[in-house]
């Protein structure tokens, strides 16, 4: 149970940050006179915001995962 759950959520934070990171290349080279001591494409900052996403979109899934498991799964289908 808890794994489709997560699973669920992590689809949707993969292409959150799949398109995150498309969107920015373009955006950077847009802003790319506005940055200082950062190089546009930077692959430590994108790779650091990408697994800091990454693990929100995780502990953001597991949480409602866990509750889901405390629900007797008879009440569930009576109250849909």
């Amino acid at each position: 149970m808890i794994g489709l759950v997560v699973a669920q959520g992590l689809r949707i934070a993969v292409v959150g940050v799949g398109a995150g990171v498309v969107l920015t290349l373009f955006v950077t080279r847009l802003l790319a006179k506005l940055l200082y001591g950062v190089a546009p494409h930077d692959p430590i900052i994108f790779v650091g915001v990408a697994l800091s996403r990454a693990a929100v979109g995780t502990i953001a899934s597991l949480l409602p995962a866990r509750r889901a498991t405390h629900v007797d799964p008879l009440t569930a289908l009576r109250i849909e």
